[in-house]
């Protein structure tokens, strides 16, 4: 029998590659976003009434969407407010890793071309105590999956 647990969920890892963040920019609660879908087009073919050809024609990536606890002063929101503020785009590669109980990576994501197109932050409520969430939302090109031994 194969002794095989499919990985857990919290143990991953962001890492901005073009510039200089803080640790504290690279903790994040959650990740989502990482799914990539083909475009199809339908195309009829006089004569034929069984079926439509189905051609593919791209590849799409929906926003990258990184949510953590708020951080006041942080180089990777003044990227963000640099681009939503002033209309100033960086570009920026980043990657996901994804590790094992041990901390060590299973699999990684190359996020390449990253834009901010949104930052949110959470409700402030007098009637609770829940923490400030700041989310991040990027475009990006593409992403990749190196085929890495680790």
């Amino acid at each position: 029998m194969i002794n095989y647990y499919p990985p857990r969920g919290f143990h991953f890892q962001v890492q901005f590659l073009n510039k200089q963040f803080a640790v504290i920019d690279s903790m994040f609660q959650s990740v989502s976003g990482l799914s990539a879908s083909v475009e199809i087009t339908e195309v009829v073919e006089g004569g034929e009434n069984r079926f439509k050809h189905k051609l593919p024609q791209s590849v799409r990536f929906p926003n990258l969407v990184l949510k953590r606890g708020m951080v006041p002063d942080s180089t990777l929101l003044r990227w963000c407010n640099s681009a939503i503020e002033n209309f100033e785009f960086t570009p920026m590669d980043l990657l996901i890793i994804l590790m094992n109980d041990q901390m060590v990576p299973l699999k990684t994501w190359n996020i390449k071309g990253a834009l901010p197109v949104k930052c949110e932050v959470s409700e402030f409520n007098a009637e609770t105590s829940n923490i400030v969430v700041e989310t991040i939302e990027l475009t990006y090109k593409y992403f990749t999956i190196p085929h890495v031994s680790f």
